[in-house]
């Protein structure tokens, strides 16, 4: 078995260059600074006075941002950083075996959202098994289930861009900020314990965490620990979406003849499989950090930070399915197998809607599959950074960074193996999404079963950034001062993906006993509800069959080796102005990226070595005003063009050259950024010492979206070696490029309002009661084409017009407790109007419930109590914009109980 290789992007410049240069890389603002050592002095304890400190940071910020400050040290408000995240306006989040995964800011999904850790730019990446879900993670996206939510203090969202930030987060940029010693006096300490379960598991999980933190005069150190194990399952139904198929060569005589015809016409639509799916999980989650500053004089400081965090997932996956000759579905002709010729199926009824979907159909002889996966998947994440801070002169200010950070997303073990056999089957999908299968075999009896298939697969990738800054902050007056510095970036990217396929592929012959299966390698799957089937156990069937899971480099995918590698350099400058009642900055960043991406290519049937460099440049302007209008109410205005890079799967070159048919397919190196202009403005009430109202509208138009085409091209044009061509071929030769391109524009606008409202008004006991909420409205289509011909219009991916969050507490010193609500609109996830199964697919909406309570004890001892999707809410895919069923699954109810107790 490979090991995933950890990478260490090495620095862009040597650190001795960037010295004497002294001032040829950014770093943090001056504003960021001042809100540092603002965040030093806190002292929060209880949700209610989180909220107080998060709307005090709102209106204190100069850009757009909204803030989530943890209530007590390691006490976050929600034990998934995404979950948290999904109370701040304009933020919905996806979910992976029932916990926050991926944000979307304002409409756009993750990969425009840029995340930095103590100042610096990162990555981390996890996985999941659904096909659907895209189990390939090549995106920009971040997974905040990576991380643990006691590992924080604070959470910046930041909407509007100013020059001094990094580029790259055209939705917005999340700041995390883990604890500091100083944000603390002396010594303090926390320690904390949970244990959990799930209604769908009926594990016992625990959850551990704690923090030691101590100040002695100058120097300061914490040390923080989470550890979590978490049992879980999500289960449900998939159709692999529908399909119109003639009868394939099934018996369908016993139809009448109108559906008969409409059948022989492609006319009707079959689901392609008929799926009963469960994945089980163990997670094991371990996340560390370690802080020391020192304040060697009034004027010079620093700050040496590193975070430490690994996520395992163990998984097993166990399905039931029809697997048919024709797409897999329930439709399928006679084959022949060790001269025995088998029958198709037979079709005994069969119902359709209005759409021509199949909702109901009987069957017999139908090819049946079990299907059983193990499969590992390990991130493993580091940063370590050193920021100095350096009083210069009594107008000007020093700040120095230097870090690094990796991401290693391994899946060292994935081995499926299909049994199959043949039976009757009945499927009702006439209630929409709660569909219905009845099996006319028994599916329990090993000696219906015989092998089919084994599939073998593993996959590597390690991504990096290493980051140097160095930043000014000089003040011209008491009014007036300069923000301006500069930074040296790389980024890199590698993975690579191992395969052996169709291992023992065999039809099955109906009625033999020989390779039917055994005790020796099989077991009785009865985690379904209602259901039982029998599957493989796959380690046991491996070992029976004498089957190798370990592979090798013959084993690597032709297109699954890549490299990428992105330096970027920026310079930037910001005027800040303050007045009375009016803030204001005005600046522009200067960015210079240069992409280099390795891979492989199969040209005309042979592997190449390929290496494309490109490079761009940008001048990103942005300006923000805040003008307090009264003491209580003040008026928010931005305006910026900003920049996210495409998706690393796009920029990848791996692909094929085939100079007979002047056909290449490969990624695009020479993409081109997503380019934003940004527009917001809106109001903000702060009309009492803890409630406020906010509404604010935002307008952002991007340029260079990125879709799929197949085009005519030189080939010069195309980024490839001239070495490959064939004899008579030259860099003018024309040939179809089938690679992602930058081909549309489109814009995103919407409406975000807030509230937040202490109940004082009420007479005792309800004067404890509270309440914040938020709703977003965001809408956003695109044109889509196949070349230059138009297809349609569409919603963008990943947006869902509604969002909304509201939460009611009620808290005294002694107890306290609260309900929140999370509802996101229905949101499309890929668009296909020219395929013959779908125009689009995506996701219904959901609202999510939790709830929380805790009873202090004493004055150190505090028991919690956590409830997460109190309604064990189901996700639903839905297929076309027809509305049908694509996969539906449930992750259930999950319970913590625990304490907590300060040093």
């Amino acid at each position: 078995m490979k090991s995933g290789k950890k990478v260490l992007a090495k620095a862009p410049l040597s650190l001795a260059v960037l010295l004497a240069l002294g001032g040829v890389s950014p770093l943090l603002q001056a504003q960021q600074s001042q809100a540092d050592a603002e965040v030093e002095t806190i002292a929060v304890k209880g949700f209610r006075q989180s909220l107080l400190k998060n709307r005090d940071f709102k209106r204190d910020a100069l850009v757009s941002q909204d803030s989530i400050v943890a209530e007590d040290i390691a006490d976050f408000p929600d034990l998934n950083l995404a979950d948290s995240l999904q109370r701040i306006p304009g933020i919905a989040i996806t979910r992976e075996g029932g916990e926050g995964r991926q944000i979307s800011v304002r409409g756009l999904g993750p990969d425009f959202t840029r995340v930095e850790l103590n100042g610096m730019d990162v990555l981390a990446t996890s996985g999941t098994s659904m096909d659907s879900r895209g189990q390939g993670n090549r995106s920009r996206g971040f997974d905040f289930n990576v991380f643990a939510s006691e590992l924080f203090s604070q959470i910046d969202v930041k909407k509007s861009f100013s020059a001094s930030m990094d580029e790259g987060g055209i939705a917005g940029t999340v700041a995390l900020r883990p604890a500091k010693p100083f944000d603390y006096q002396g010594f303090n300490g926390a320690v904390s314990a949970q244990l959990g379960t799930n209604s769908l598991t009926e594990d016992t999980s625990p959850r551990l965490a704690t923090v030691l933190s101590n100040t002695w005069d100058n120097f300061g150190a914490l040390f923080s620990l989470a550890y979590s194990e978490r049992d879980t399952m999500e289960k449900g139904y998939n159709t692999y979406r529908f399909r119109p198929l003639t009868a394939s060569g099934a018996d369908i005589s016993a139809l009448p003849e109108a559906t008969q015809a409409l059948i022989n016409s492609k006319a009707l639509k079959f689901a392609r499989g008929n799926r009963l799916s469960v994945w089980e999980n163990q997670q094991e989650r371990l996340g560390m950090t370690t802080s020391l500053q020192y304040k060697a004089s009034d004027a010079l400081s620093f700050d040496l930070d590193l975070l430490y965090s690994e996520l395992n997932n163990k998984k097993d996956e166990h399905h039931l399915a029809s697997r048919g000759g024709a797409g897999s579905t329930a439709l399928g002709g006679a084959i022949t197998a060790g001269g025995v010729s088998v029958p198709g199926s037979v079709v005994k009824a069969l119902e359709y809607d209005q759409d021509n979907y199949v909702v109901y159909g009987e069957f017999d002889n139908v090819a049946m599959a079990t299907e059983s996966r193990r499969q590992e998947m390990d991130t493993s994440f580091h940063q370590l950074s050193l920021t100095t801070h350096w009083q210069l002169a009594d107008h000007t200010q020093l700040e120095f960074l230097l870090g690094t950070s990796g991401n290693s997303f391994d899946v060292p073990v994935s081995d499926k193996i299909y049994y199959e056999g043949f039976g009757g089957i009945i499927t009702d999908y006439r209630n929409g999404f709660d569909a219905v299968n009845t099996y006319l075999f028994d599916v329990t009896d090993m000696t219906n079963w015989a092998m089919h298939e084994v599939d073998l697969d593993e996959s590597y990738q390690d991504s990096g950034f290493d980051t140097v800054r160095l930043a000014f902050s000089s003040s011209l007056d008491d009014s007036q001062s300069l923000s301006y510095g500069a930074s040296s970036k790389k980024f890199t990217n590698e993975g690579r993906a191992y395969q052996r396929a169709d291992l023992l592929k065999t039809d099955f012959e109906k009625g033999t006993t020989e390779d039917a299966l055994s005790a020796d390698y099989y077991q009785l799957f009865t985690g379904f509800a209602g259901q039982s089937w029998a599957g493989a156990d796959v380690a046991k069937a491996l070992a029976y069959y004498n089957l190798d899971a370990n592979l090798t480099d013959a084993h690597l995918l032709a297109n699954g080796t890549f490299e990428l590698e992105e330096n970027t350099d920026a310079l930037w400058l910001d005027y800040n102005w303050q007045g009375d009642a009016v803030r204001a900055n005005l600046g522009a960043r200067y960015v210079q990226t240069e992409v280099t991406s390795k891979g492989k290519a199969q040209v005309d049937g042979s592997m190449t070595d390929l290496e494309v460099v490109q490079d761009y440049q940008k001048l990103l302007p942005a300006a923000n005003l805040v003008w307090d209008l009264t003491d209580d109410l003040l008026w928010r205005s931005s305006i910026s063009q900003n920049l996210t890079r495409p998706s690393l799967g796009s920029l990848a070159i791996s692909g094929s050259v085939n100079t007979d048919r002047l056909e290449i397919s490969s990624g695009n190196p020479g993409l081109k950024p997503y380019e934003s202009t940004n527009y917001e403005t809106g109001l903000e009430w702060y009309y009492s010492d803890a409630g406020y109202l906010s509404a604010a509208v935002f307008y952002k138009q991007i340029d260079n979206f990125v879709i799929s085409q197949r085009r005519q091209v030189a080939y010069k044009d195309t980024g490839f070696s001239t070495a490959l061509l064939a004899a008579g071929q030259t860099g003018d030769t024309l040939f179809y490029y089938n690679s992602p391109v930058n081909a549309q524009s489109t814009d995103i606008r919407g409406l975000e309002l807030g509230a937040q409202r202490d109940f004082d008004f009420l007479p005792a006991p309800w004067n404890q009661l509270g309440m914040v909420g938020n709703y977003t409205y965001a809408d956003g289509d695109m044109d889509y084409y196949d070349g230059e011909t138009y297809l349609a219009t569409k919603p963008f991916s990943g947006l869902s017009k509604n969002s909304a969050n509201l939460t009611f507490y009620y808290e005294t010193e002694l107890w306290g407790a609260r309900l929140s609500g999370a509802y996101r609109s229905d949101y499309v996830v890929s668009i296909t109007p020219q395929s013959e199964e779908e125009d689009e697919s995506g996701f219904h909406s959901t609202l999510n419930l939790d709830f929380s309570a805790f009873y202090q004890w004493n004055e150190r001892l505090k028991l919690s109590l956590e409830i997460s999707n109190i309604s064990n809410e189901r996700e639903e895919q839905y297929t076309d914009s027809s509305d049908h069923l694509y996969n539906v699954t449930e992750t259930g109810r999950t319970y913590y109980l625990g304490l907590s107790y300060k040093l």
